[in-house]
């Protein structure tokens, strides 16, 4: 670095300690408020000194107390323009708001897909990894999602939370109950392409086209 640019960068340090005077000990990041740098420093040190009344919940600063206090209180004070549906947090709003844009802000670096919401591009990016990284502890069977795994534990409890409203059997999926209602509304939405038989189950239909291959 020759002194030309020594002493302008000496200059631009000087100047930006001039216009923001609360300098951080740990990062070195500087702030033009006093309090500001007060509340940063709670990143660093760890302490939420905000705390919530009903369920002492702690936050690192008062916005984020405020925005959890809606939980308890029930408002929801940021209404979508389009559905009028209403949300307790700003940020939640915007999520909402993709769903009726064709906005895809986040993308695959791999396939290039995109996606509205964060969360489905990281459950997307699995495919590409091939990671399993939920893991049953009953029989050590391994799982890309979550939801996969907790539909899988079921099988290990017992639990059949799906109950059918007309015969009262329950099952263990929403899958199965949606297909165990077919019986009785006598749907058959699964057709033959060959001689036009319909069946109320996929797994039927399957079975059934064997017979004229």
């Amino acid at each position: 670095m020759d002194n030309t640019q020594s002493k302008n960068l000496h200059v631009s340090d000087n100047t930006k300690q001039r216009t923001t005077p609360y300098s951080c000990d740990v990062c070195s990041k500087y702030f033009n408020r006093k309090s500001t740098l007060q509340r940063h420093l709670f990143i660093h040190t760890g302490e939420k000194p905000y705390s919530c009344d009903i369920c002492n919940k702690c936050f690192r600063n008062k916005w984020n107390l405020q925005q959890h206090l809606s939980i308890h209180t029930g408002d929801k004070p940021y209404s979508c323009d389009v559905c009028n549906k209403s949300f307790n947090q700003k940020s939640i709003l915007q999520r909402h708001l993709l769903l009726h844009s064709d906005e895809k802000p986040y993308s695959c670096d791999v396939c290039n897909k995109c996606f509205k919401r964060k969360s489905i591009l990281q459950t997307h990016m699995l495919t590409h990894t091939g990671d399993k990284s939920y893991n049953c502890d009953v029989c050590n069977q391994c799982f890309k999602h979550k939801s996969t795994l907790q539909r899988h534990l079921l099988i290990h409890t017992g639990d059949k939370p799906y109950s059918c409203d007309v015969c009262y059997k329950s099952f263990s999926q929403k899958a199965n109950l949606t297909k165990h209602l077919l019986i009785h509304t006598g749907d058959k939405p699964y057709t033959c392409d060959v001689c036009s038989k319909s069946f109320n189950q996929k797994s039927i239909l399957q079975q059934h086209t064997l017979i004229h291959t």
